[in-house]
Parts: C-alpha cells; structure tokens; sequence
C-alpha cells in the first residue's frame, strides 16, 4: 500500500483516485472546487482542507491541474516544501514541455523525485482505468511510478526523460484534433450527398479512412452508441481542452521550427469552436460548427 496525495479531482482526477483506493492504495485528495471536494466525499475519499495537508506524510503526490502555471505555482507555494525527502511527484497534467522540464527540476532541487505522466483517453479511460499514460523521468522513478499507473490504465509507455511525456501527448492530441475535424467534415460532406450516417460508418470504419475518431469518437449520433454525439456532446474532453493542447502544440511547432500547417489550423479552427458553446461541449461537436459555416 503507498500513502498519495492526489491534488485535482475533477473529471478525469476523481476516477483516477478512485481506482487507487480500489487497488488497496491510503489517497488523501484535495481541490480548490468546492462540487469537486463534495464528489470526492461521496466518493469516499478523504478530502484535506489545504494542498499541503494532502501532500504531508504521503510517498507519492499526483497532480492533475488545468495548465503548467498551476502545477509551477502550486510547486512555488507550498507542495514541494510541505513534502517528506525524496517523495515522487507525477505530474499527469497536461502542459507544454518545457513547463514540465521547470516543475521537473524545482522538484529536483527540493530533494524530491519527479515524472511527467500525462494521460490520454479521457473520462471514460480514467473511469474504467484504461488510460494510457505517456511518461518522461528516469529509469528508477518510472519504475517505482509503474504499479500505480498500472492501477490507473492500460497502457504505459516510457518515452524518456523529463518533459518527453508530455511531447508524446502533444503530438498524440494534434493528430487527434486533426483526424477529428476531418472526420466531421466527412460527414457533413456524406450528409450532402446524401448517404446516411450508418452507411458512411460501415464503410470508412472497415476501410483506410479508419481511426479512433471515427469508431470510438463519431461526431453524429447512431453508429458508436457510446459516444458523446449520443448524448448531446456531452464530455468527454470538453472542445475548450481541445484548443488549449492544440495552444501547446503550436508553442511547440513554434519553438521547434516545425513545418505542421494541419496543427496550425486545427488550433485556429478549434480555438474558435471553444470561444462559442463548443467551449463546454465534447471536442467532437466540431461537427455542428463545421455544419452552421458551410
């Protein structure tokens, strides 16, 4: 059994921490919201009244926080001081690389331990612990954050060393955010020509056209009853978080020099999407936009 204290349960936090507690696991959690603290108390999950409290006494700390600047500043401001020596911080947040190399190294300093373990799958993968997790840190600190991520998903790849986690999950979400807008624009287009969604589905979900977006995520209600077009976009992976990692993968394409004109305009398209109601909605309701302007 290892003591966590895991900092962010919301959508995808509060699942993950209950598959640690499900796998024999003592998890204090803690949140600045106050519907997510009183979710994770039906949960049962005990709940500490301030970050540093959860962290005190704990071998591990998980953080799940909305952008790199929370994840530094909650570093800064107490997590880092308040842990034992040489605890393992896993940062499973989604956040640029370099981001990720900063809060790497102020652990480091501070005489912890760190990787960065972002996930992806989205709150289905987190509920059925079937994520997968995409890790940068040493050999020795992968291993020993191994058991736990096993207890949280499926499949864990270790890319490298810090920060290399978090650019396989930049990548792995252009390409998504990519294959997903096609996906939509082929469907609009199928329904102008008049095929129907079960036979557009048939066809391109047995044929090369096939990909997650289109057999896990299909953007219109019928042929994947479990996705979120069946249940009015619900998320899922809200369009807002969409644009915000496409945002990461331009600073990256940017920093990096990098010819990626598809990931520039799948970041302009979906920043648009998440200014409107695609901000609360599932990213694969990129349809109804791509529907109004067309």
């Amino acid at each position: 059994m290892t003591r966590i204290g895991f900092l962010g349960l919301g959508h995808m936090g509060l699942p993950m921490a209950k598959n640690l507690i499900a796998a024999g696991h003592d998890v204090v959690g803690f949140d600045l919201v106050p519907a997510a603290v009183e979710a994770a108390g039906a949960a049962g999950i005990p709940v500490a009244s301030f970050g540093v409290d959860a962290v005190a006494g704990a071998e591990v700390v998980i953080t799940m926080f909305p952008a790199g600047k929370h994840v530094i500043a909650a570093y800064q401001d107490g997590l880092l001081a308040a842990a034992e020596p040489g605890t393992l911080f896993i940062e499973s947040s989604t956040i640029a690389v370099d981001e990720a190399r900063t809060a790497h190294a102020l652990a480091i300093e501070a005489g912890h331990r760190s990787v960065d373990a972002p996930v992806s799958g989205g709150v289905v993968g987190a509920e059925n612990a079937t994520l997968a997790f995409m890790v940068g840190g040493s050999d020795e600190d992968f291993a020993e954050a191994l058991p736990l991520l096993e207890a949280m998903g499926k499949r864990i790849v270790h890319c490298g060393g810090p920060g290399l986690g978090q650019a396989a999950k930049i990548c792995n979400n252009m390409i998504l955010g990519v294959s997903q807008i096609v996906v939509a624009e082929a469907f609009v287009l199928a329904e102008r020509l008049g095929l129907e969604h079960q036979a557009m589905y048939d066809v391109v979900s047995q044929a090369s056209g096939q990909c997650w977006s289109l057999t896990t995520n299909c953007p219109v209600p019928g042929p994947v009853p479990t996705s979120p077009a069946n249940r009015d976009y619900q998320p899922g992976f809200a369009g807002a978080l969409m644009a915000k990692d496409l945002g990461l993968a331009v600073q990256a394409i940017e920093g990096t020099g990098t010819d990626a004109r598809m990931g520039r305009l799948a970041q302009e398209i979906y920043s648009a999407f998440a200014d409107g109601p695609g901000a609360a909605r599932d990213f694969s309701g990129i349809i109804t936009d791509i529907r109004d302007a067309s």
